[in-house]
């Protein structure tokens, strides 16, 4: 089969034949129709995470945000068939851990990245195999296709667990999303979708234009204010109850604790770069001082996808319209390299493999 691979950090992937996934008993194998093109890709893609022990070996098949259709069921997979379509989470648990029988399998102590190690190579390819399949996956309703599926990716379901599970967004809280490339975007969606008012914060009018269509109710462009977290007070009288670093950056992380009000709660959700190599300096006197809460968020559990499918077929949320760009897989390369200077937007997607 064809796939991507990791040959060398920054350089153009190679798009090789290589031999399809083993089945395990208690796998899947799936014929991968539509893979998103994620900011996490360009990290791995960039050699980044050594800081972390967590950067992605040589040899890699990146890709992480994959849907598509069953093909092979291990002997041990009851409730799954060949024929079911299904998107797959990035973040998959082992299903008997502490966390996972707790309903947090998007911290499994036994998990696997997608994509991200060698026992589980990535989406960009033809077929990908899914481990312990019946606790990971989730069916797709006929009326959600791939590349809605694929948009979800680690981007959605990651935006929703932070706002919806992790800091509890309430109809007419402010949040304020700082970065509005594709997790950004999917933030902004997702928590006016919650009923909550929505300030989105860029350096780009286009991704802050499109912040607006998908509901945000202002805006903020940081190139032409002095103080972003004083724009924001101007705008919320008293600053966000919720405020989302979506970028990583360690001007974006301080920004959203400082536009917050009394007792509001920062979600880190986007990964830093090489610049702050996974620290970050912040005011921990302000947060002692202000009962401020700061949380992180990492995927969804695969147990609580139903709820967002629920809100997709209800028309409440609507991922597609995130979509920018469908390539082929010849195409990735130059997508991650677009990346590198913030030239994408939105969510872009594989659906040509």
């Amino acid at each position: 089969m064809r796939a991507a691979v990791l040959e060398a950090y920054g350089e153009p992937l190679a798009i090789e034949s290589v031999e399809p996934p083993t089945l395990e008993p208690h796998g899947i194998v799936v014929d991968v129709e539509a893979c998103g093109i994620c900011r996490s890709d360009w990290h791995a893609w960039q050699g980044h995470g050594e800081w972390a022990d967590d950067q992605v070996p040589l040899g890699q098949i990146l890709g992480h945000e994959p849907a598509g259709r069953i093909v092979r069921v291990g002997d041990r997979v009851d409730t799954l068939e060949a024929g079911d379509r299904v998107a797959i989470p990035f973040n998959l648990g082992e299903g008997s851990c502490y966390q996972c029988r707790n309903g947090h399998g998007n911290v499994c102590e036994d998990g696997y990245a997608l994509g991200f190690e060698s026992s589980v190579p990535g989406a960009f390819a033809e077929q990908i195999h899914v481990p312990h399949a019946e606790f990971n996956v989730a069916p797709l309703p006929d009326s959600v296709s791939a590349t809605e599926a694929a948009a979800l990716g680690c981007r959605y379901v990651t935006a929703f667990h932070a706002l919806s599970h992790r800091a509890e967004v309430s109809g007419g809280d402010w949040v304020a999303v700082h970065g509005c490339g594709g997790l950004g975007l999917a933030a902004v969606q997702i928590a006016a979708a919650l009923g909550a008012r929505v300030i989105a914060v860029d350096v780009r009018d286009e991704p802050l234009s499109m912040a607006t269509t998908l509901g945000a109710d202002a805006t903020v462009n940081a190139t032409e204010v002095t103080s972003v977290p004083e724009a924001i007070e101007g705008i919320t009288d008293r600053g966000a109850h919720v405020s989302v670093d979506a970028l990583g950056r360690a001007e974006t992380c301080r920004n959203s604790l400082d536009c917050l009000r009394i007792r509001g709660t920062h979600v880190q959700i986007g990964l830093t770069t090489d610049a702050e190599r996974g620290e970050v300096a912040l005011p921990i006197d302000e947060v002692t001082r202000w009962d401020v809460t700061v949380v992180g968020s990492r995927g969804m559990p695969p147990s609580r996808y139903d709820e967002l499918l629920r809100m997709i077929e209800a028309g409440r949320l609507e991922p597609e319209r995130l979509v920018t760009r469908r390539v082929a897989l010849k195409d990735v390369s130059d997508r991650l390299a677009a990346m590198t200077e913030y030239e994408t937007s939105g969510l872009e997607v594989v659906t040509e493999f």
